[in-house]
């Protein structure tokens, strides 16, 4: 005799128009994305609230943007092209200068804003996963104009995280002006945090899907929906500023080889070590960045220090646009594009220790571009068949995505910001996935875990342990804790 079915324990929330089911008597719900919101209903005053902070998001981003690249203009008469290009014009001690003052100016900018906001909330993702979506926007908007800012002079730190922080920050504010739920605060924040990424990139679908992946941590319709809607306003708002192309320009379109295919299954694991060696250097620092009187000269010292390496390396200047641009074009020798993989988590990191706040995304992104350039070179001298420029593009995906813990967020993104990479989605799924697999079997922390501050509720004694107890070690058989 066959044993009954299992009732469906998912509801479907909001109740549909139509009250009858189809004739197979099946539930909506039985799939799973389709699953109701009702710990954050979608209601009329929810949606009114997405789409402002949709448009806030876009006009914050263009802001940003303008701050972004008026710095640059100033510093070093930068109009269009390459910023490597118009940096690597100047002298070396202009560099170095340049820097100079953006730690000047930045740490005790920082220092007086961080004392004068004391205990108002301006990380993101700590609000989306821990503290029901509040934020400072005063807070947050300061602390972004100054990251901009430094970030045009050269700093080694991302673009992105003023805007995503800026997204979030206002939805947080237009969600209580709302009157909306905790939850639904929650999901406005993380929707405005993936939108401000997407208005500045020009990728609607790739903000969509960091929202929904890695802010919310689930593909299901009630969050996807709100994310591509935010995402796509966003996006559509920036272009009154910036353009509508693709950020990567002029990238050749590659073709699948047998040769990089196997790159592909070798290089994946590589990429997911070192993207654990990256995590692993971000969080140490960000856990013993300057703190108190040592913040105000901190960025002056690190920031130096940037500006002489940079005297032989100008493509570590800045976020590391150019310099994966330049890998996705093809450029650069093996010896170059590796001592660049090698260089850029170096001087990020010594960005991030002198208290500076600011993005990892390109960073990271514009670090396993390099690094996939250089052995999908040197693997092409034993197998024809993979180039740097296919190499660099397979990096990107691969080392972001095993950063972020995101492998589809990742693989979407590096496709929306190149406009190109389609042809080789296969290798570069083995990758990604590969790489995602190896961080999160060796390590498991993700670029924003790493940053997280430290719980004030932590024992001292569990900084040594990992988060993530194994079965039978922190919990009983039973699944209750053991005291």
């Amino acid at each position: 005799m066959p044993e009954p079915r299992r009732k469906h324990k998912r509801e479907r929330s909001p109740a549909p128009l139509i009250p009858h089911r189809i004739p197979s008597g099946r539930r909506t719900t039985e799939q799973p994305n389709a699953t109701g919101d009702i710990h954050a209903p979608l209601s009329l005053r929810f949606w009114v609230v997405l789409v402002l902070t949709g448009v806030a998001a876009g006009l914050l981003g263009d802001l940003m943007m303008v701050v972004l690249f008026t710095t640059e203009h100033v510093t070093y008469a930068f109009h269009s092209g390459s910023f490597q290009a118009a940096v690597t014009r100047d002298s070396g001690l202009r560099r170095v200068v340049a820097l100079a003052i953006a730690g000047a100016v930045g740490g005790p900018a920082w220092f007086i804003l961080r004392r004068r906001f004391k205990g108002e909330p301006a990380e993101i993702d700590e609000a989306v996963w821990h503290d029901e979506g509040r934020l400072s926007f005063r807070r947050c908007f300061s602390s972004s104009v100054v990251s901009e800012f430094v970030i045009g002079m050269g700093a080694s730190i991302g673009r992105e995280a003023a805007p995503k922080l800026l997204g979030g920050a206002a939805g947080s504010w237009l969600s209580d002006f709302g009157k909306l739920t905790p939850a639904q605060r929650t999901l406005i924040v993380a929707c405005g945090g993936g939108a401000g990424l997407a208005a500045v990139y020009n990728v609607p679908l790739g903000g969509a899907l960091f929202t929904a992946e890695i802010m919310i941590g689930t593909l299901a319709l009630p969050v996807v929906m709100p994310a591509l809607v935010c995402s796509g306003i966003a996006t559509f708002t920036a272009w009154i500023y910036l353009p509508d192309h693709a950020t990567y320009l002029h990238v050749p379109v590659h073709h699948d080889s047998a040769s990089l295919i196997v790159w592909a299954v070798l290089v994946g694991p590589v990429l997911g070590v070192g993207s654990v060696i990256y995590i692993r250097m971000i969080a140490w620092v960000s856990h013993h960045r300057a703190r108190g009187r040592l913040a105000l000269i901190a960025p002056l010292l690190a920031f130096t220090a940037l500006g002489v390496i940079g005297i032989a390396y100008p493509q570590l200047f800045g976020n590391g646009k150019d310099m994966a641009h330049a890998a996705f074009l093809g450029g650069g020798t093996i010896a170059v594009l590796l001592a660049l993989a090698a260089l850029k988590p170096i001087v990020t990191s010594l960005c991030l220790s002198s208290g500076a706040s600011g993005g990892l995304f390109t960073p990271v992104m514009s670090t396993g571009a390099v690094l996939g350039a250089g052995l999908g070179l040197a693997w092409g001298h034993l197998w024809p068949g993979v180039s740097s420029s296919s190499g660099a593009l397979i990096g990107a995906a691969a080392m972001i995505g095993a950063a972020m813990q995101a492998p589809m967020a990742a693989i979407v993104l590096v496709l929306e910001l190149t406009h190109s990479g389609f042809a080789v989605a296969v290798p570069m799924i083995i990758a990604t996935a590969s790489a995602t697999i190896a961080t999160r079997h060796i390590d498991g922390y993700s670029i924003y875990t790493g940053r997280l501050p430290e719980a004030p509720d932590m024992p001292e004694l569990h900084r040594h342990d990992h988060p993530d107890p194994r079965p039978g070690e922190a919990h009983g058989r039973d699944g209750r804790e053991d005291f």
